[in-house]
């Protein structure tokens, strides 16, 4: 059951069932990122957990490669969707790695007598959105059914879209039509239960 969480077709075609209006899809993929991004930021401002094994200036961007709860978050975040997709996957790792390093420097930049602020007004412009898109153009949000889904899998999810339809990106052969066929049978689904429940 626990690998179900990994099973990319069913869990994107979920995913789908909440997030096929296109008004919604392009605000998902304008504010997710930016969500988890900020929560990165915020992390940047526990302690260190240790030091990188590596001699100062081995690597560009060194300073800003702190292992604390950021990295700790960038790093779960970037195994689990590199075990959802190795291609996609990767890409989606290197952005959320990428993220971890940015938001140190900014933190770093910041401090956290303001950065507490951006994270704070960001969320809640984010969040607002996305709540927006779901109750004016969408059913409810999939954060009330699927919490690993809302938080861990959206970005991932965002990004997937992003390469399907502009880069015609698929896992495998076929994925779209069987996620599309699955999507579909979800949201009948949903629409039969609103149905009994309404009468």
């Amino acid at each position: 059951m626990a690998w179900g969480v990994f099973d990319l077709e069913t869990q994107f075609a979920r995913y789908g069932a909440y997030h096929n209006n296109a008004t919604n899809i392009f605000i998902h993929t304008i504010c997710v990122w930016p969500l988890l991004y900020t929560g990165l930021l915020l992390g940047c401002f526990t302690p260190a957990l240790g030091l990188l094994p590596f001699s100062p200036g081995a690597f560009p961007f060194q300073e800003y490669m702190i292992l604390n709860l950021s990295f700790v978050v960038a790093v779960a975040y970037a195994l689990f969707y590199i075990m959802m997709d190795k291609k996609a996957g990767t890409l989606a790792a290197a952005l959320c790695l990428l993220c971890w390093v940015n938001s140190n420097a900014l933190a770093q930049r910041l401090g956290f007598s303001l950065a507490w602020k951006v994270v704070l007004i960001s969320q809640l412009v984010c969040w607002t959105a996305q709540f927006i898109g779901h109750g004016v153009f969408e059913r409810s949000p999939a954060l009330l059914d699927n919490l690993i889904q809302a938080f861990m899998m959206a970005p991932f999810f965002v990004l997937l879209e992003v390469l399907q339809k502009f880069c015609g990106y698929e896992p495998y052969p076929g994925f779209q039509k069987a996620v599309r066929a699955k999507m579909q049978a979800n949201i009948k689904e949903w629409r039969l239960k609103k149905q009994k429940k309404s009468a």
